[in-house]
């Protein structure tokens, strides 16, 4: 068979948008508005820096930083230069950040001010580290982000961008793992350009230059997909000033900036539609308010109807899929009562096949749970570095999600539950091992389990039930995990038992726990 391997590599689409819309906004925070064009001259004379420095095709960039016009700048920069780009959640704690440089063989780190002593951290665990800069004042050994600018602004209309392949890595998108360690799922150029096309048809038809869009999650995750898709079409990314949700900030860039789609999770669609500022600015732009991570309660959901319009967009998706199973668009969002799909996450994205299989593989009958499977270009490579869990999520000729749900006759899927145990808050995946894990190293914790429970503000939150050998606060457990895991995955109550149920085996029961909790109005 007669063909071709290589693809366009993923950093060209930010050159063909900023020689078609030189001048047009690209990247707006405050009073600092960006052209693409001077967007894609930055980009390349870093790029251009650090080759000259070494770094080549496939090796990693990590990336540890707030939102700002760096971070943005440094996919690009990565994807041009062929180099992997490993961003991380910004709220992580220095140890998670050192396992994620040591685990992805990053040879190069990106951080923002006053971050420094994550790089101390990522230097100890990992000996591949050889080149530092900073967003901001360098220290001695360091590059400082200006500095490769200015060292590379000479030779940015000469830089060329690698030749990739479709399966050359592009993004290591970490996702929690239920062994406690955050996994590397590889996502490629090839992949990519699938998955930008799709959210393009599915999310957000009509997508332009004109348009504008509000981010308010971190990009280095989901919303950094989103501003891949916005680029695509020349649409600014306008940011807030501050790092923090503020409502009323929000809702004026809407009015200001004529802002016509933004992405979050259920928890900040909530959080913005119940604020006041709602009904003081004008937010008559926007067309696709897109919302993923987590189920959205059905009143949050009318409410937010109520007061946007049907603008709604629901997308289901893993960071495994790149956000693309399922979708919900604004004209399946109603707030009636007898709408026949509430509940749903939708039908399957397109070019995507969604089945729901039992454990021997075999596709179950129209309403039947089981497991909520998935295949079509947008899975990604597999998890980097890891035989054993890529043979475990790849099954049958399916990438197995964890997650349980039906089909019904219109192929709508209804998700009903997840086979582990991890739970989401915030819109943020938290594997309830990982926190067990920390707390256990406390000397007076003797034996703990973590539960996700239902929370109206974030859609779910921790409970751990804990067996201690001497008195300990909830306060002095809260201050020893605060060095070892983010301040996301932190339990919101904490109930102590003399002793845990246990199997047969010799196990914690996590069901008979949640039924003992429910019994002795621990719930409440």
């Amino acid at each position: 068979m007669i063909g071709i391997d290589n693809v366009m590599n993923l950093g060209e689409m930010l050159n063909q948008i900023a020689r078609r819309y030189p001048e047009a906004p690209g990247f707006i925070r405050g009073d600092r508005v960006h052209s693409w064009q001077e967007i894609s001259r930055r980009v390349d004379s870093v790029a251009s820096a650090l080759r000259a420095r070494g770094l080549v095709k496939g090796d990693r960039l990590l990336v540890h930083s707030r939102n700002n016009l760096e971070l943005f700048e440094s996919a690009w920069v990565a994807f041009r230069l062929g180099v992997v780009w490993v961003p991380t959640n910004v709220r992580i704690t220095p140890p998670e950040a050192a396992y994620l440089g040591s685990s992805s063989g990053a040879v190069a780190m990106l951080y923002d001010q006053g971050l420094a002593h994550y790089v101390d951290a990522v230097r100890e665990a990992s000996p591949a580290l050889q080149q530092v800069i900073a967003i901001g004042e360098p220290r001695e050994g360091e590059l400082g982000y200006g500095q490769l600018l200015d060292e590379g602004a000479a030779h940015y209309k000469a830089f060329k961008p690698a030749e990739v392949t479709y399966h050359d890595p592009l993004w290591f998108f970490y996702t929690s793992g239920t062994t406690g360690h955050p996994k590397a799922g590889v996502l490629s150029h090839g992949q990519m350009a699938f998955v930008i096309n799709n959210h393009i048809a599915d999310l957000m038809p009509g997508l332009s230059q004109h348009s504008r869009s509000l981010v308010l999650a971190p990009l280095s995750h989901g919303a950094g997909i989103h501003a891949l898709v916005n680029v695509a079409r020349g649409a600014a990314c306008v940011l807030p000033a501050g790092d923090k949700l503020d409502c009323d900030e929000a809702w004026r860039l809407v009015a200001e900036h004529r802002v016509d789609n933004l992405f979050t999770v259920p928890t900040i669609v909530k959080m913005l539609t119940e604020d006041p500022a709602v009904d003081r600015h004008d937010h008559s732009s926007l067309r696709h308010v897109i919302y993923a991570g987590a189920p959205m309660y059905r009143a949050d959901q009318c409410h937010a109807l109520r007061k946007l319009g049907k603008v709604l967009v629901q997308y289901y998706g893993l960071g495994e899929v790149t956000g693309n199973i399922t979708v919900l668009p604004a004209d399946c969002h109603d707030a009636e009562e007898s709408f026949a799909k509430v509940g749903s996450c939708g039908y399957p994205r397109t070019g995507m096949q969604v089945a729901i299989l039992d454990d021997a593989g075999n596709e179950l009958d129209t309403g039947v749970d089981g497991e909520i499977c998935v295949r079509g270009p947008a899975v990604f490579s597999g998890y980097y570095n890891n035989p054993q869990a890529n043979a475990s999520c790849f099954k049958f000729g399916w990438f197995h999600t964890g997650d349980l749900g039906h089909v019904d006759e219109q192929g709508y899927l209804f998700i009903t539950g997840r086979a582990s145990d991890m739970y989401i808050s915030g819109g943020s995946n938290v594997y309830p091992r990982e926190v067990e894990e920390a707390l256990l190293t406390h000397p007076a914790v003797n034996e703990v389990a973590v539960l996700g429970l239902p929370d109206e503000k974030w859609g779910e939150c921790g409970c751990a039930v804990i067996v201690t050998t001497a008195e300990v606060s909830d306060e002095q457990l809260l201050a020893h995990l605060e060095p070892r895991i983010a301040r996301y995955k932190w339990p919101k109550r904490f109930v102590r038992w003399s002793e845990m149920p246990k199997s047969g085996y010799g196990k914690i029961v996590k069901k008979q726990i949640r039924t003992l909790l429910q019994e002795r109005e621990e719930l409440a």
